[in-house]
């Protein structure tokens, strides 16, 4: 996927559109720092791992650990269908193909799921 969708720019250019959607969604903001600068990059070096880029992420700062790193914040369904909506307008905002758009919108939907802590 990550050589299907362009590299790594692809990721850094799909996180700072879901951030752009973040910043404006008033109640899914108060779940982020006031700077949201380290945590694209953080995003960004995760999709890219993930998705078979480079292990950046893992070699900055170990172990994703997603459930972990997301206990502390209060994610029920709201926040999970917002965080969803975003980052799939995101996608669709991106030049890409559909078979890996809907490939990615599903990693993200049931991803999401799995951060539900309340």
């Amino acid at each position: 996927m990550y050589e299907r969708v362009g590299g790594y720019q692809f990721f850094v250019e799909l996180v700072e559109r879901f951030y752009q959607l973040v910043e404006a969604d008033v109640s899914l903001r108060l779940l982020y720092p006031e700077d949201l600068e380290p945590g694209k990059g953080h995003l960004a070096a995760f999709l890219a791992q993930y998705w078979g880029g480079p292990h950046r992420y893992t070699l900055e700062r170990g172990h994703p650990r997603l459930r972990q790193r997301h206990m502390r914040f209060p994610i029920g369904q709201k926040e999970r269908d917002a965080w969803v909506a975003h980052m799939v307008s995101a996608l669709y905002s991106m030049e890409i193909s559909v078979d890996a758009a809907t490939e990615m919108e599903d990693y993200f939907r049931s991803t999401a799921t799995v951060m539900m802590n309340r």
